[in-house]
């Protein structure tokens, strides 16, 4: 939300008070409170009358500063609030005539007293400078028509200095000239809308900023004020943490840290999952042609999904398989696990009035409802729907209670869509939640219940839903996906940029409709789509109109599939290490370039390209002909596929539909299981170890999971007169194979 006309006028009808000048210090226990005039004070006289601010400095973990901001104190805090998981820390709090210091680990604030000069808080990371907040920065404004409060802050961005994050956005990778609100819609990916909301973002100078409010927070990205980023709410007080990392990778291991790792997905799931689609007409026999049809064209698949129409229409949700196309849910699910597959059902948490469960949630209050009374309904997705409640523990567990009785039928997981499209005028919560700080942190509570209630069922390691919408803490229930894409090139590259977007707020999965979710794909899409789908944390086949089986494409969709499902198979051991390291530290296994070498200025907006884990550099291909342009940063380059190499510096290929830039780091070792027909194994058996590049002298190392997470056997590999020397625990054979 912009507030001034330029630098120096404010718009119409708008008051501000800015921090002008430190007043007062009060030390309480381990939190520093600074009392700044929002005019200049040179006399006692000038102290009485005009607006201050409270601002109070705390530390919920090392490393990480939180900033309070209040102006009148006797506003309730609204709720939900995050949930922050928080360390205890001993800051450092001193004070001269000229400063207060306020630090957390490596970590320091620093607030200017008159002696000191202008009024100004720094942030440092050790002795480097990282940013400020000084004039015409730390405010409160007022709108005098609507008599609206917010409160606002504005950090000082550096030459060169780019923004990232703030959730899965579909625009420019890099943020800044972005006016950005934290509100979850349904926008599609080609709007600037957003599914996942995430009021955090990171900087290429090693730190992040986290603003603690569910609500429709505003971002002003260098665009109001080109040098600053400005972020504003509504209200009286406003709380905001620093976190500092010093890399980017560090400040996930921080910001994660805060508001929770991602759990630790099961490794079936890394594997191809293919559905119905949308609006197809499907039943048993035609989901069993589709599974015969992969089968017979000798395509590894790990996963199928039943999406909306598994249940009437008009009644979702109620949890019921329609009997006129599902006679016989459970002895079907049966059969499909005894071909190895795990099965999905798509839900949401939504209840249309035809549904016979509306009633029962109408008379127990596990809808939600007006402040009148009523329950809120819409016709907008389902005729006469209402949402359920996820404030009220009852209508939890009675949501709930129904995919347990699909569970205990033989359904696996579940593809939790919707949860933006939230209410917030006249509801009243069970809970008595404020509606507008609800509207985003529903997804939150939402997920979580289908997620906690998967993994009590199935166990820990073995939950994972399919989720839509997000905000921050939402990481912690996986996986997520990119939403309604449509089948073209275009849409295929802005669903990366979201991609890319989305982990730089620590989210460690993601996946996205492989060939586009709206229409439908000529085979050239479907292809290079394909390679890049396969290329991702989780790889899906689903769409909107039309089935996404490989053969009604044509026959080379078929190879292509087959060929990248069974190379990810392979890549296991690798992309499972990269799975424990997201769980561990919220390292995104597909992580944008800039992630991986902050050091690379050349990486700092490359957004067509990107590091899955440390050692693999994907560029997917956007063009019929095979086109590609990609960075390669410093050091040798070897493509895993057909061996051919590149040093650092941009590139130029073409690739045929079986190919495309996959490029291994130099001195790295990649180790690839011998299994390419499921994705969990037990990854030591017939394990290779491929070694890229590494130089005489030169050590490697990797370790490999087993399937609960746990390290099975660690690997050291160094060069010795042009040979291989290796140092393991490993009680099984392997082969190192150099590149």
């Amino acid at each position: 939300m912009k507030f001034t006309h330029g630098y120096w006028v404010l718009r119409e009808n708008f008051t501000l008070n800015y921090a002008q000048q430190w007043v007062r210090t009060d030390v309480k226990g381990d939190s520093l409170h600074i009392k700044s005039a929002c005019h200049p004070i040179r006399s006692r006289g000038e102290g009485v009358g005009g607006a201050a601010l409270d601002i109070t400095f705390t530390a919920p973990r090392p490393n990480i500063i939180r900033v309070k901001i209040t102006h009148f104190k006797g506003m309730k805090e609204p709720c939900p609030r995050f949930e922050t998981y928080e360390q205890p820390v001993q800051p450092v709090i001193a004070e001269d005539e000229k400063q207060v210091i306020f630090q957390s680990g490596e970590l320091r604030a620093e607030i200017q007293k008159p002696a000191g000069g202008e009024w100004q808080v720094a942030f440092y990371g050790g002795d480097r400078l990282l940013t400020t907040s000084g004039y015409r920065s730390m405010g409160h404004a007022w709108e005098r028509n609507t008599r609206e409060t917010f409160m606002i802050e504005s950090l000082m961005l550096d030459v060169g200095e780019c923004v990232y994050g703030l959730g899965e956005r579909f625009g420019a990778y890099v943020k800044n000239g972005q006016s950005i609100d934290m509100w979850n819609a349904d926008g599609g990916t080609a709007s600037d809308l957003a599914y996942k909301n995430i009021p955090f973002y990171m900087t290429n100078r090693g730190y992040g900023v986290f603003v603690e409010n569910t609500s429709d927070v505003s971002f002003e990205v260098a665009s109001e004020k080109v040098e600053r980023v400005q972020f504003s709410v509504s209200g009286e007080t406003l709380t905001y943490d620093i976190i500092y990392g010093g890399t980017p990778k560090k400040t996930i291991d921080l910001y994660t840290a805060l508001t929770g790792r991602p759990a630790l997905v099961p490794a079936w799931s890394f594997g191809l999952w293919l559905s119905t689609s949308f609006t197809t007409n499907y039943d048993e026999n035609t989901v069993t042609s589709f599974i015969d049809g992969m089968t017979q064209r000798d395509i590894p698949l790990s996963v199928f999904h039943f999406d909306c129409f598994w249940m009437k229409n008009f009644n979702w949700c109620d949890f019921t398989w329609d009997p006129d196309t599902f006679p016989d849910p459970e002895g079907m699910l049966r059969r499909y696990h005894d071909r190895g597959l795990r099965l999905c059902c798509w839900i949401n948490p939504y209840i249309a009035q035809a549904s016979p469960l509306f009633d029962e949630g109408m008379e127990h209050g596990y809808l939600i409802r007006k402040t009148n009374g009523d329950v809120w309904q819409t016709d907008m997705w389902q005729t006469g729907m209402g949402i359920v409640d996820v404030t009220n523990p009852d209508a939890r567990k009675w949501y709930c209670d129904h995919l347990r009785r699909l569970m205990d039928m033989g359904v696996d997981c579940f593809k939790t869509d919707f949860g933006e499209r939230i209410p917030v005028r006249d509801i009243a919560y069970f809970d008595g939640s404020d509606p507008l700080y609800m509207h985003n942190y529903y997804s939150y509570l939402y997920n979580r219940m289908v997620f906690e209630t998967i993994r009590e069922k199935r166990g820990e390691g073995d939950a994972i839903v399919f989720a839509r919408s997000a905000t921050a803490g939402g990481q912690q229930f996986p996986v997520h996906w990119g939403g309604d894409n449509s089948a073209t090139y275009i849409s295929m590259a802005e669903t990366l940029r979201g991609g890319l977007g989305l982990s730089h707020c620590g989210f460690g999965y993601w996946s996205h409709d492989i060939s586009g979710f709206e229409q439908t794909a000529p085979a050239d899409v479907y292809k290079r789509w394909c390679a890049f789908g396969l290329l991702s944390s989780h790889s899906r086949l689903h769409g909107s109109v039309s089935y996404r089986v490989p053969w009604l494409f044509d026959e080379e969709s078929c190879d292509v599939l087959r060929k990248f499902v069974r190379l990810k198979c392979r890549l296991m051991p690798y992309l499972y290490a990269c799975a424990v390291e997201a769980h561990e530290h919220g390292t995104p296994m597909a992580r944008p370039m800039m992630m991986e070498f902050p050091n690379d200025p050349g990486c700092d907006m490359l957004d067509r390209q990107y590091m899955l884990g440390e050692n693999l550099l994907v560029a997917p291909v956007f063009t019929k002909a095979g086109d590609v342009s990609f960075y390669a940063p410093e050091g040798m380059w070897t493509n895993i596929l057909d061996g051919h190499t590149v040093s650092c510096g941009w590139h130029k290929e073409v690739h045929d539909f079986m190919s495309m830039p996959l490029m291994a780091r130099e001195g790295c070792v990649i180790p690839m299981g011998a299994c390419d027909s499921h994705p969990d194994y037990d990854y030591l058996d017939g394990l290779e170890l491929h070694v890229y590049a590494l130089a005489e002298g030169k050590s490697a190392s990797c370790t490999v999971y087993d399937l609960n997470g746990k390290p099975a056997a660690c690997f050291t590999i160094t060069m010795k007169n042009g040979k291989s020397e290796v140092i393991t625990d490993s009680q099984k054979p392997y082969t190192v194979v150099l590149h």
